[in-house]
């Protein structure tokens, strides 16, 4: 299992948020939406924008969109991922028809993904693909044996393993352990309240409907035990918002280390099974939860551990069984927990499943089709305005004393934007595809990515390496490396439009690329130095004043309340709130910097270009949620819901406030000393 706690602060699911607004009339310049980038037709003007400016510029969307059946939510980042995939499709499919045309490459992906595909061929295999997985595990008869199940690619294990990049020195890796082994978020196995029952019940019922489908004996009090062990492990876990604290996640460990802190595991053992034995040191994250989890393993039967190891095995592979195990699956993790009503059609899944598996080989051939060299040209001015834009807001921070200010100047400088696609892509050829194997098929391609990660393992840090693929819709910025990450399938409109006016473009992925650069400096991105070393580079009198600052905006972000009952965590959402805050800021200053440069905007439509900077900006989270989707954001996602990344955010910016003449007695606004400036 791979970790990426530690590795990557992203945009994140958060950005998928918004449907195709309508195509208005296109004058010079040919944007594609609108006159100038920004589709009018979205507005809701019987609202202020000073009361709700979210609903201002989305709400005319918001009362004629419905989300899709297939969808627990809709907006602006699934237009772009549909495009994705109806594009990754047609290569796909071209591979899949004729495989031996497209060569070595072309076979194992069209083969892949006929295997997906072939859904008389999975119903006629029926569960026998299962059994050797389940026979490994009921032969797991000691706690010697489940251990090393634990250590294995592709099952469940109340320990994660992995490798990142060591926080001491960022160029070498390190083996990294962390808490695992649960079915849900940990809040929805101990919050209080008859929705949590319900959720709770459903779970329960979903385990022993699982082994019952994998034929699995007496499953009703199997399904009890799992359950009640899930819950014994909940409750030692670590919070979301816990983790995200890296202070404490940065244990380092010895061998003897870890056995002293959590003797009732076999780290040699474990280490070696998952090839992490040459190590020099373990990071052991959430301690205390392993801790415990220990005392939980020791204190557990045998035979629940197996039971255990069955119930997830099938499960997490539900999908690439027939169709009573996929839609027992969508059942409990899409209709309960998120509210999706049907299954996305099936190609569409199989897309983001090789996507997954064999990402870059398909990232290739998708840049060469759809990623013009232009676009990455058309980037560079303004990320360097972002980066301007910055050094600006960096440089008059009156909180920031001159040791820090020169520190991040450092940081801000050393920063390394990569645009579109990696300079080279992973070679798959060693991994073997069978047409008539999927389950085989997802378990080697798993194989195949922990046996990459082993031959790094010794290596120094590759800098060069992607966390994304060229086709994926989001963005990420890498604190281990000081990189920050757009792949080509983001840069493209609503987000990036060459023909749209600046002000859309700096409004939108230049508000992104903020975001991404803000990470670099919000609470956990600022613990790291130049080079990705997890260093202090604060006085203890810049430290003292930035976490008033940021305590200030999360108790801001502590007082929305999205579902009656549930708000938003404004711990857990600290860092992505700091990148939004911090983002648009440094867009609208970068704007500035462009008008310097080519010339004052001028007013179209009736809007100056301050408004379109920020009528874009409120355009790009156009999003709308099921409330289930939304309940599961809240309790365990860093992002804030799209439409508190808008007004939480923009009644910060003084900027706004003059766009929109936002005064007193409007809902949004907040007088001058009680606004948050932080970059």
């Amino acid at each position: 299992m791979k970790i990426k706690t530690l590795v990557r602060l992203s945009v994140g699911a958060a950005l998928l948020a918004v449907a195709a607004p309508a195509l208005t009339n296109v004058v010079a310049g040919d944007p594609r939406y609108g006159a100038f980038g920004v589709d009018l037709t979205t507005l809701d003007k019987s609202v202020k924008p000073g009361d709700d400016f979210w609903t201002y510029v989305n709400g005319g969307w918001d009362k004629r969109t419905a989300i899709p059946d297939d969808r627990a939510s809709t907006g602006y980042g699934w237009v772009l991922v549909e495009e994705a995939e109806v594009n990754v499709r047609k290569i796909l499919d071209d591979m899949a028809k004729n495989p031996a045309q497209f060569g070595p490459k072309g076979k194992q992906l069209g083969d892949f993904y006929a295997s997906w595909m072939d859904e008389a061929g999975i119903e006629a295999r029926g569960t026998a693909p299962l059994k050797p997985y389940l026979a490994r595990i009921d032969a797991a008869n000691d706690k010697t044996a489940l251990q090393t199940l634990f250590a294995s690619t592709g099952y469940a294990s109340p320990v994660g393993l992995g490798v990142i990049p060591d926080l001491a020195d960022p160029t070498r890796y390190t083996a990294i352990a962390g808490q695992g082994g649960l079915g849900m978020a940990s809040d929805y196995y101990l919050l209080e309240g008859e929705k949590y029952d319900g959720i709770r019940k459903a779970y329960r019922a979903y385990i022993q409907q699982m082994l019952e489908l994998g034929g699995i004996a007496d499953a009703p009090a199997k399904a009890d035990a799992i359950f009640a062990l899930e819950t014994s492990l909940a409750k030692v876990h670590w919070t979301p918002a816990q983790s995200r604290d890296i202070a404490k996640l940065n244990d380092p460990q010895t061998v003897a280390g870890l056995t002293a802190k959590a003797p009732d595991f076999d780290w040699p053992l474990m280490l070696k099974t998952a090839g992490l034995d040459g190590s020099r040191t373990v990071l052991m994250a959430n301690n205390t939860a392993l801790t415990a989890s220990g005392k939980i393993f020791t204190a557990t039967p045998v035979q629940t551990w197996k039971d255990y190891l069955a119930f997830h095995f099938i499960s997490d592979n539900a999908a690439y069984l027939p169709k009573a195990f996929d839609q027992a699956r969508f059942g409990f993790y899409s209709q309960t927990l998120s509210g999706t009503k049907t299954q996305r059609e099936r190609w569409k899944r199989g897309v983001q499943l090789i996507n997954g598996s064999m990402g870059e080989a398909v990232g290739e051939i998708y840049v060469a089709r759809h990623f013009p060299p232009a676009a990455q040209t058309q980037m560079t001015e303004l990320i360097e305005n972002l980066r301007g834009s910055y050094q600006e807001r960096i440089s008059k921070a009156s909180w920031m004393d001159e040791p820090t200010r020169q520190a991040a100047l450092k940081k801000l400088a050393a920063f390394e934007p990569r645009i579109g696609h990696p300079t080279s892509y992973i070679d798959y050829g060693s991994m073997k595809v069978d047409r008539g194997d999927l389950l085989g098929n997802m378990m080697r391609a798993a194989e195949f990515q922990h046996q990459l990660q082993l031959t790094r393992f010794p290596k120094p840090v590759d800098r060069s390496l992607w966390e994304m693929n060229p086709q994926e819709v989001n963005a990420y910025y890498n604190p281990l490396a000081n990189q920050i990450t757009f792949p080509a399938a983001i840069l493209q409109p609503p987000y990036f439009d060459p023909s749209a006016d600046p002000a859309v473009n700096y409004g939108a992925i230049g508000a992104i690329i903020g975001h991404e650069m803000g990470h670099g400096f919000d609470d956990q991105g600022s613990q790291f130095g130049p080079t990705g070393k997890f260093e202090n580079w604060w006085t203890e009198a810049s430290q003292a004043a930035f976490k008033k600052q940021t305590a200030a905006l999360g108790a801001q972000f502590d007082g929305y309340e999205p579902i009656p009952g549930t708000k938003i965590q404004g711990a857990l959402t600290m860092g992505e709130n700091i990148g939004d805050l911090g983002g648009v800021e440094a867009a609208y200053g970068a704007y500035q910097r462009y008008q310097a440069k080519h010339g004052k905007a001028k007013v179209i439509n009736g809007l100056t270009g301050d408004q379109r900077f920020f009528l874009s900006y409120a355009q790009a989270w156009q999003s709308k949620a099921r409330e289930g989707a939304q309940r599961q954001q809240l309790l365990s996602d860093p992002h804030s819901p799209a439409k508190y990344r808008v007004n939480g955010i923009v009644r910060n910016v003084d900027a706004w406030y003059a766009a929109f003449n936002v005064k007193p007695g409007d809902k949004l606004y907040l007088p001058p000393e009680q606004r948050v400036r932080i970059w």
